[in-house]
């Protein structure tokens, strides 16, 4: 068994004044090297070594930052961020499984962005902006997307703009300007406002619960855990070029263009766009047969 005087330890994070501080220090963890990497998740997958759990911990602390800091534009303390992200960040070292072929960052990526997206939508409005996958990925991208189109932040969208990005998200254009709306109208209001000067009752008292019934959300999230955990292995199908591709081009929120790729890896725009369809086929391929394996879903579906 290791000696549990010999595990690092994530640095405190109080608050945005010592948001700082935290950032100097998390740049002290050394980044590992794939081979330390797969026996330090060997170790802890196979005799649940706290030291090696910590230490994979820390050394991806800065990816944790690097992507809390893309979601600052939501009003919320990017403290906080950085915190939630640091849950997902233990929770994908938990179930991390090296055999897979993947790296900790490109798997630990999925739950660290679940959980700062999840802790958003919970924090951000006093309304439910949405939960249907297709929802949050509007919520998410709204705002990028008014930048492209020189829209105006704080002002309705141009049914021009509606129909696009509703067209490019997969929403309705009423889901669009609902959302717009919303976010315009802000989020970063506290329930503790008072309704009076005089201190008396707060928004919190008047406000109805419309939250889906517990059964329902246990459901929706054991749903999204099983696809998840689905699409993690319909990934190991793939070789490592075909994975970095497919990544780069539908699973991260700012996708890389053709031309970008293709400089990477000194092929064609068209071969990049070769690469990326065989390998969301194979990957389609792959998850429907591990859907049929489960009995999820019927042989032949």
């Amino acid at each position: 068994m290791s000696n549990n005087r010999n595990v690092a330890t994530v640095p405190a994070l109080g608050g945005e004044q010592s948001l700082n501080r935290y950032l100097s220090e998390i740049r002290k963890f050394p980044v590992l090297a794939p081979e330390q990497e797969y026996m330090l998740a060997k170790r802890y997958s196979e005799h649940e070594d706290p030291a090696a759990a910590a230490q994979l911990v820390t050394s991806h602390l800065r990816l944790v930052a690097k992507i809390a800091m893309g979601y600052r534009g939501y009003g919320l303390p990017v403290s906080e961020l950085i915190s939630e992200g640091n849950i997902g960040l233990m929770q994908g070292v938990k179930k991390f499984e090296p055999e897979r072929g993947f790296r900790l960052a490109t798997y630990a990526m999925w739950w660290i962005k679940a959980s700062i997206q999840e802790y958003i939508l919970r924090s951000w409005s006093l309304v439910k902006m949405g939960t249907t996958a297709a929802q949050k990925k509007l919520f998410f991208n709204l705002r990028r997307m008014k930048k492209n189109l020189d829209a105006y932040e704080d002002t309705d969208l141009h049914p021009r703009d509606v129909t696009k990005i509703a067209t490019t998200l997969g929403v309705s254009e009423q889901e669009v300007v609902n959302m717009n709306r919303r976010m315009m109208m802000g989020g970063d209001a506290s329930l503790n406002v008072s309704l009076r000067e005089e201190g008396e009752g707060q928004w919190q008292d008047i406000l109805a619960d419309d939250r889906p019934l517990q059964d329902q959300t246990v459901a929706e999230a054991e749903e999204a855990t099983v696809r998840h955990d689905m699409l993690v292995e319909a990934m190991g199908s793939l070789n490592e070029r075909e994975r970095d591709i497919l990544m780069e081009r539908r699973l991260t929120e700012d996708p890389k263009t053709l031309e970008e790729l293709s400089q990477v890896y000194s092929v064609s725009r068209e071969r990049v766009r070769q690469i990326e369809v065989r390998a969301f086929e194979k990957v389609q391929k792959a998850m429907n047969r591990i859907a049929t394996d489960k009995r999820l879903l019927p042989a032949g579906a």
